[in-house]
């Protein structure tokens, strides 16, 4: 047997002694590779490392674009959310917008329920991360409070949209358990972060913190779904300002109120 006949045979196993060798690994699929310098002639080693190494990258860059693809998916379908809840989530429509077939949406959420799922929580993930900058960016509890209630306007400014979890929260009966069990983390996110900056702020009490951070989510939910009924950020700020008069919205020095 000549040495290309032995070097193609030694290219698909394991040699059967192992000496220094290149020992070349794929992380992307956790696979490994052991070249043997005494056996495989350097033509052949020459070549199967290039082969290994086109492998990897085009490994590397389908992946890349399998997450690109994905992510793609979860912000389109969180566009829909926000303006048609989770009954408007629809493959066809979403696979238009992101510029995929239909069928390729079913690789990355093999049902609606699983793309639901993905999306509330893709979007309790990225609230909480924003609630703890506007922590660390300011020192102030009250301005961060004002960010806070501002986050709800923003959302009108959008297109006249509202927020996601509040949407899908009206159609509470129809969604699927895991859809219900991210949406309730929603409102647990907003509720905790509201109920440390009020204790922070000294507002209330610590035992009452919970309770009066509850009373301020539910009314800046409410605010902005009356403001969406009528296409009219104004009414929205308006709203904000009452509750600040009546008290539930505390306004300090640097006046949360508009």
């Amino acid at each position: 047997m000549n040495d290309c006949a032995s070097a193609s045979g030694l290219s698909h196993g394991l040699a059967t002694k192992i000496l220094p060798a290149i020992l070349i690994v794929d992380f992307s699929i956790c696979h490994v590779i052991i070249i043997t310098f005494e056996t495989l002639p350097t033509c052949h080693m020459v070549d199967l490392i290039l082969e290994v190494k086109m492998d990897f990258v085009n490994t590397s860059f389908n992946m890349e674009v399998s997450s690109n693809s994905r992510e793609k998916i979860l912000a389109a379908a969180r566009r829909v959310a926000q303006a048609h809840g989770y009954s408007g989530l629809n493959f066809r429509d979403l696979a238009k917008d992101v510029g995929i077939k239909a069928a390729s949406i079913y690789y990355y959420f093999p049902s609606k329920e699983d793309l639901g799922a993905a999306v509330a929580k893709r979007y309790w993930e990225d609230l909480a991360a924003v609630l703890e900058s506007l922590l660390g960016e300011s020192s102030d509890p009250f301005l961060a409070l004002r960010q806070y209630h501002d986050m709800f306007r923003k959302a009108l400014e959008n297109d006249n949209r509202i927020c996601l979890c509040s949407f899908m929260a009206a159609e509470y009966d129809d969604l699927p358990e895991s859809v219900k069990k991210e949406v309730q983390t929603f409102a647990d996110v907003n509720v905790a972060w509201l109920s440390k900056v009020l204790s922070a702020a000294a507002v209330v009490s610590s035992q009452e913190s919970e309770q009066r951070a509850r009373a301020i989510f539910a009314a800046l939910a409410g605010a902005q779904l009356i403001a969406r009924s009528r296409s009219d950020i104004s009414l929205y700020d308006d709203i904000i300002d009452s509750y600040g008069v009546a008290g539930l919205l505390p306004v300090s020095n640097h006046t949360l109120v508009r």
